[in-house]
Parts: structure tokens; C-alpha cells; sequence
């Protein structure tokens, strides 16, 4: 793949995804259950640390904000970085995977802070 434009970038560093997931209907199958897997962990991760921080007060839904700006800003990333041509529902799925993700690991680590 030939690269024009800074916008071809993203295009031609998962293009070798997309061949790879057009080889066999296998490959795709297990492109789309590792990205299943990932979101579904991922926002349990999420859910787990935000009930472990505990009920709505001061403190917490400070932490509760900044966790929604970290998703925020992970999918905002991720629109920039993944491809709109190809596999767009696989990206989508990994995207709010990753966001949930990041999400989580925000709240694992001020969870982390607390309790020090």
C-alpha cells in the first residue's frame, strides 16, 4: 500500500490486518472473538473498579469524571488512528474496547493511590 498522505497512514499500518482476516473466514472469526473477549473484560474491568470506589460523594464523582474524560479522550484517539475503509465494526469494537480499558486502568490506579 502506498502511502500520499499523512491520512494513509493509519490505512497502510492495518492493512496487513485486513488481508490477513480475508485469508480464511477462521482468521476473521478469531479477529472478532479476541475483539468480543477484549470489550466484554474491559468493561467489566470498568464496572468492577467503579463499584469498588464506592457511592457517589465529593470524592468520587470527581473520580467518576476524570474516568469518563479518559474514555473520552481514548475514543477520540482512536477515531483518528484506526481506518474508516475497512473492518470499520471490528475497529469500533476495539475501540470502546481499548477506551473502556483506559477507563479502567484510571480507576485501578487511583483505587491503588487510595489504599496506599
Amino acid at each position: 500500500m502506498k502511502i500520499n498522505s499523512l491520512s494513509d497512514i493509519p490505512d497502510a499500518l492495518f492493512y496487513p490486518l485486513k488481508e490477513w482476516s480475508e485469508q480464511s473466514i477462521g482468521n476473521f472469526n478469531l479477529l472478532v472473538g479476541i475483539g468480543f473477549v477484549f470489550v466484554m473484560s474491559s468493561a467489566a474491568f470498568v464496572i468492577f473498579y467503579s463499584i469498588k470506589t464506592g457511592k457517589s460523594d465529593e470524592r468520587t464523582t470527581l473520580i467518576s469524571l476524570k474516568s469518563a474524560y479518559f474514555m473520552l479522550v481514548a475514543i477520540i484517539v482512536c477515531d483518528l488512528f484506526f481506518p474508516k475503509g475497512y473492518l470499520a465494526n471490528q475497529f469500533f469494537m476495539f475501540k470502546y474496547g481499548i477506551a473502556c480499558f483506559v477507563s479502567g486502568l484510571y480507576l485501578w490506579l487511583q483505587s491503588k493511590k487510595d489504599l496506599e
